[in-house]
């Protein structure tokens, strides 16, 4: 009998993923927090623990982890320049939502979550829960898993590796889909829809991974670019089908038409705050796996499919343009939006250039900072204790609150593109190498993109009108359309949105140059 080959351990380098270690104890610590500490006090612990855990780990990854590149865990996780600039981005965005989670509005509206999340909508356990002040102080053990699981996923060098980020992410944003305070059923439905989509999404990226391994012999990316280098693997048929299906199960977290129909739903339904974090942060992680899983995995393979996917850019960037000028909702607006923002993303994805790569990291980070900030606004807006989030309803905001609409105008106009806004110099920065390295299909992305963007354009600018020019409709005691005062969170928290998307749009050389230097995969 031959002898079992020796056990070989895993060797860990664990300065590398220090942040991701700060990240899932502090979640750990929230759940037994949730457990012992008394109800009256678990809500301002949470947020303490929450704020103070990432604002650590962002500090250990600024300290020793950004001139500490390694692949470790096997090869299953490669700590390098794309994946620290993303998780450092998806530290710092996820700590100013959090502070958008944490607002009560000083008692006036209540924070935007159910005070009894397990109980049936419109029950009596439900309306004593309310009575009696409770808080719903889970969500943020919830939104430290999820944002383990997005630093996972933007760092997986391995598609085993990439399927656990993807579930710790997603599983926990489920839930928190699910919590609205109000209009409770169109929250679970929402809810509902966005667990069954994702589960298929998942299924889509485990098919495609079972292919690629039955191509490669492997489930390591750099492996599965030297099995695509070296083209002798007699299961040639595999290959292309397998980067399909991989690429459209990471393509229904972005948005991309057509798996978009979660979309919508999942933006209207979730409380405010946690879509704004969706919005920016899930768009982070999951494009952040898409350029590894391209540009380290199959790029080598990108003739046999680039302009499948080129049509499903173009396909995203028109459907989320058209369909956000019939929307009357102001969150299904912006959702049809991000829909549209993600081709647009997709068309610098698409250039296969080291400049795209920096161009891409570039717009994740310009359009997070402004979806936080605008979502911040519109829980802001209320009429009748709910949120105010139908058109009709912002008409004349800008007279009774000029300061709030004005933020808000200006968040539209980074959304749209305009000059010396963040929005403009993004869109420049992903479109212009598809331009210069992208071919003919990438000059027509950009045509596309362009005039996709004229049409969003005209969707923002109309609220604008809205807000300025429009009278607003007379209405009762009690029934105005009012703006609540937030707290020092979230006025910190749109703050930072507003100034994010003014100094990359009129100084966006620092952090152009950032995601430059940090625009290299490791192999």
């Amino acid at each position: 009998m031959s002898a079992l080959p020796a056990f070989e351990a895993v060797a860990v380098d664990y300065w590398a993923v220090a942040p991701m270690l700060v990240v899932v104890a502090g979640a750990l610590l929230g759940v037994l927090v949730e457990a012992f500490a008394p109800r009256e006090s678990r809500h301002s612990a949470q947020v303490a623990l929450t704020v103070g855990t990432l604002v650590a780990a962002f500090g250990v990854l600024v300290w020793r982890s950004v001139n500490h590149h390694s692949v470790t865990f096997g090869g299953s996780v490669a700590v390098d320049g794309p994946a620290l600039f993303l998780q450092g981005a998806l530290l710092v965005m996820s700590s100013v939502a959090v502070l958008v989670m944490a607002e009560r509005f000083g008692g006036v509206g209540g924070d935007a979550f159910t005070p009894m999340g397990a109980s049936t909508p419109g029950s009596s356990q439900e309306a004593a829960a309310a009575k009696a002040g409770y808080a719903t102080s889970e969500v943020f053990p919830l939104t430290l898993f999820a944002v383990f699981g997005m630093m996972i996923f933007v760092s997986a060098n391995d598609l085993i590796t990439m399927f656990v980020g993807l579930e710790v992410l997603s599983l926990p944003l489920y839930v928190m889909t699910g919590l609205a305070r109000r209009r409770r059923l169109l929250s679970q439905e929402a809810a509902l829809k966005y667990f069954l989509l994702g589960a298929f999404s998942s299924a889509f990226f485990l098919f495609g991974a079972a292919l690629i391994y039955g191509f490669a012999g492997s489930t390591d990316l750099a492996k599965i670019q030297s099995a695509i280098a070296q083209g002798t693997t007699g299961m040639d048929g595999l290959l292309v089908p397998g980067v399909l299906l991989l690429i459209i199960g990471l393509l229904f977290k972005v948005g991309a038409v057509p798996f978009h129909m979660w979309t919508p739903d999942a933006y209207q339904g979730a409380p405010t705050p946690v879509t704004g974090f969706m919005a920016a942060c899930t768009k982070v992680a999951a494009f952040g796996a898409i350029l590894r899983l391209v540009y380290v995995g199959v790029e080598g393979s990108r003739w046999d499919w680039r302009l499948g996917i080129a049509a499903i850019a173009i396909l995203t960037m028109v459907v989320g343009a058209v369909l956000s000028v019939t929307q009357t909702d102001v969150k299904r607006l912006l959702a049809y939006s991000s829909i549209a923002h993600a081709g647009f993303i997709l068309v610098g994805v698409l250039a296969f250039s080291k400049a795209a790569v920096s161009g891409v990291m570039f717009y994740l980070v310009a359009y997070g900072f402004a979806t936080i900030a605008a979502f911040a606004i519109i829980s802001m807006v209320r009429q009748g204790g709910s949120e105010a989030s139908h058109l009709s309803q912002w008409a004349g905001l800008g007279k009774r609150h000029p300061v709030v609409a004005a933020v808000f105008s200006l968040l539209l106009l980074a959304f749209a593109g305009i000059p010396l806004t963040s929005g403009f110099t993004a869109k420049f920065a992903a479109f212009a190498p598809a331009v210069t390295s992208g071919g003919t299909a990438g000059v027509l992305m950009v045509i596309v993109g362009v005039l996709a963007s004229a049409v969003t354009a005209y969707v923002y600018v109309r609220i604008i009108v809205l807000m300025y020019f429009t009278a607003a409709p007379e209405a009762g005691e009690g029934e105005e359309v009012v703006a609540l005062m937030p707290s020092i969170g979230t006025t910190v928290a749109i703050t930072v949105g507003v100034l994010a998307t003014i100094l990359l749009g009129i100084w966006p050389g620092w952090a152009l140059d950032l995601a430059g230097r940090a625009a290299q995969f490791m192999l």
